[in-house]
This record gives C-alpha cells, structure tokens and sequence, in this order.
C-alpha cells in the first residue's frame, strides 16, 4: 500500500532504492504518527469532514494500535512503503472506508513533518535531561574535590595551580552552555507544520491552532511553505545541539586518557572499568573513554553531513531530504549512549590528592610568588625578574600555598551560581 497509489507500481529496483532504510527507521515514528493522526481528525471532525461517531472509531482504532506499539506488537508488513501507510492501513482494515478519510487535508509531506517534529522534541528533551544528570555528577565531583590541588597547563607546559574542583566545574559549566544549544534547537522543533500539506497548505479550512494545542506544540509554525523548509532547517539545529554537546564530551575523555597515563597518574580508574593488552601484562586502558572520544568527535560531522545535503536544494519537498534519518536517527542513539555511560562512569573516577609532592611541579607556584611580593608593595615588573632569575638560576623554592579569591577561581568555585544557570536554561519553557 502507498498513500500516492494511482493504479501503478513502480520498477521494483527504483522502488528498493527510493524507500532505502525507511521501513526500519520510521519504526521510531510509528508512537508520533498515531499522535498527529488522532490530533489531525479531531479537527477534520470540527471542521465538519468527519462525523462524531467516525471520530469515535477512528480514536478508538488508533488507540489499539498505540498500544500495540507501545507493546512492541506493530510492524511495517512487507509491501508497505513507510509508517503512515502501515497505520492508515491498519485502519482502512479494521473500519473499512471510514479509515480512508483521516488523509484528508493533509500531505505525507506534513504528515512526516510532524512526526519528526515530535520525534526531535521528545529526543532533544531526553539529550538535556541526560546531559544535566552528567552536570549534576561533574558538579559533585568538583565539591568534593574543590581542596585538591592539580597542575594547569598552557601549551601543554606546566603553567599555574589549578584544582579538581576548577577541572570539574568547568566541564560543568561548558555543558551548560552547551544546553543552550540544545534548548534552541527544541525550539525550532517545537513548532507545529501540520496543516501545511505539500507546503502551500490547503481548501479545507483546517484549524491548525486547534492542532497545536493538542500537540502541544509551542506555536503553529505559521507560514505553510516555510514549514516545509523547515525540514532540514531542524535536522540542522539537531545537528548543532550534537556537536556541541559532543565536543564537551570528547575534550574531557581526552583530558582523562591523558591524565590516566603513567607520564600524569592524576586519575584512575576501577580495574573493572579498563582493559588490558594481549601482550603486555601490565595494562590497564582506558578504552571507555577512548571509544567514548572517537563517537563523540564522529558526531561531531553530523553538522557536515546535513549541511551538504541540505545546501543546494529549491524551495519545496526534495526527496533527498528522506536521508536525513539516516544521518540524525542513530546520531541521536550514539549521543544517548555516551551521555549514558559517562554519567554511570564518572563517580568510579578516583582523583590523586597527592600529585603536586612531585618535584617536577615546582614552577607551578612562580606566579603565586610574584603576586605575593606585589602584594607587599614591589612594582610587578621588578617581582617577575626576581622571581625568573630564581629560575634561572636553579634556586627558586616554592611556597606551596594558593589564595585565590576572585569569583570562579580556585578558592570560589561559583558551582551554585553554575547551577543556577544550567537551571535558568533548562526551565525556560
């Protein structure tokens, strides 16, 4: 069955081509396109193109098949091109003509419009609170840890103090802003296209307000053809939310292959968490954050890869915009998953308190003592000349103290003013 069926079947080379993964990937639309139909025919039925009872039994009809999918029951039969010919098939053999009535007013171009834009919202939805339970833990890691003291580098050099309390709560703070990103690009999703049809909308005097509310979109997304530009315009901002969120995520598994290294030694983890060589005997690798890495800067291609096969289209429905599954449906699964593992592994990352009793450490407090002595009145210039002739010369001897004070320093973390901000964000409706 096709909803644009007129008597003919295609080559049946062009139309294995042509349908691709869709079968398999509108498998996760199938929850969101019973959602819009039962929204879409409680307004044919205002707008007088259904009658009460054949509402009755649509909805009712379209409840057994949610619950099918919900039960893991419902498929997309062999010969059946997508998702929304499954369901309007499902229907048409349960209540005969009455089943054929629920496309009216409506394109398969709308109709997968708002099954995406469902399936975005609830996906994004799940990103944020899976990247805020990863907040939570590096907010937690960095209270407990704020007193411990650890190297700062700059051009990979020893540089300054730094602190597990300011390593964590940085990260913190960046996926913060990284939920920014993601908020927005739930806004974009959160607009209602339904009503559009093909892109230049329709007759019938569709209520799409109505529509909106009982999807409860945010608004409508107002004009009919830019709805359909809208397809790819939100793959896109899903696909930034991605990257930002990924690259968070695969600077700190840096951070951490790195500082599990013998040359570091700042972090370790549980033996259970690593794994080992098939020739050296005494390995124990990261590999978690390793493969976490490589997934999360793969990820961060997705915005190359909608961007390409979106930039040089006209204006109307391309089926070149049907790959975009393709690229953001396991992207989504992949951000999941990392974020998922990262939040279960991260209390079982042991911090070494004792790092800075390392020699090699030393310089590290140079600055420290310049600022001390420009505390007690020397101009800073003649401080630092003293302080690098000392170097210098070898005779420079650390006092192993810090006093910072200032907001987001080492002895002001600002982790609650960091919350409030991730929840200012996250809140916003």
């Amino acid at each position: 069955m096709k909803l644009w069926d007129k008597g003919f079947e295609p080559d049946e080379i062009v139309e294995r081509f042509t349908v691709g993964r869709d079968r398999e990937l509108d498998m996760e639309l199938a929850r969101y396109d019973v959602q819009g139909t039962m929204a879409h025919i409680r307004m044919l039925e205002t707008i007088g193109l259904l009658t009460p009872s054949e509402l009755a039994a649509l909805l009712a009809a379209l409840e057994e098949i949610a619950s099918d999918i919900e039960a893991g029951r419902f498929e997309i039969e062999p010969g059946i091109e997508d998702v929304h010919s499954e369901v309007e098939k499902l229907l048409t053999e349960r209540l005969g003509s009455v089943g054929k009535k629920v496309h009216a007013g409506r394109s398969r171009n709308d109709q997968v419009l708002v099954d995406l834009k469902l399936f975005y919202r609830q996906r994004l939805s799940d990103i944020e609170e899976a990247a805020v339970r990863v907040f939570d833990e590096l907010q937690r890691l960095s209270q407990q840890h704020k007193d411990v003291l650890m190297p700062g580098y700059t051009h990979m050099q020893v540089a300054m103090p730094s602190s597990f309390g300011l390593w964590f709560g940085a990260y913190a703070e960046t996926l913060a802003d990284d939920l920014r990103i993601v908020r927005a690009a739930r806004d974009i999703a959160n607009q209602n296209p339904l009503g559009s049809a093909a892109g230049y909308g329709s007759s019938f005097p569709l209520d799409r307000q109505m529509t909106t509310d009982l999807l409860a979109f945010a608004s409508p997304h107002y004009n009919v053809v830019a709805a359909q530009m809208g397809r790819g315009k939100t793959e896109r901002a899903v696909a930034y939310a991605l990257n930002a969120v990924s690259s968070t995520v695969a600077r700190f598994c840096m951070d951490v292959c790195l500082f599990m290294s013998q040359n570091f030694a700042f972090v370790s983890l549980p033996d259970e968490f690593t794994t080992g060589s098939s020739i050296m005997p005494h390995k124990k690798n990261p590999d978690v954050f390793e493969v976490m890495r490589a997934k999360c800067n793969r990820l961060q291609s997705v915005v190359n890869e909608v961007s390409l096969l979106t930039s040089n289209l006209p204006l109307g429905y391309q089926r070149d915009l049907q790959l975009l599954k393709d690229i953001t449906f396991p992207a989504l699964n992949e951000m999941d998953d990392c974020l998922a593992t990262l939040a279960f592994i991260l209390p079982h990352l042991r911090v070494n308190t004792a790092i800075l009793n390392d020699p090699r450490y030393d310089y590290l407090f140079t600055v420290e003592d310049v600022n001390r002595r420009v505390l007690r009145g020397e101009p800073f210039r003649e401080a630092y000349r003293a302080v690098g002739m000392q170097v210098q010369r070898g005779e420079y001897r650390p006092q192993k103290e810090v006093h910072h004070t200032h907001m987001g320093s080492i002895g002001n973390l600002c982790n609650e003013e960091i919350k409030e901000k991730k929840n200012k964000i996250t809140t916003k409706q």
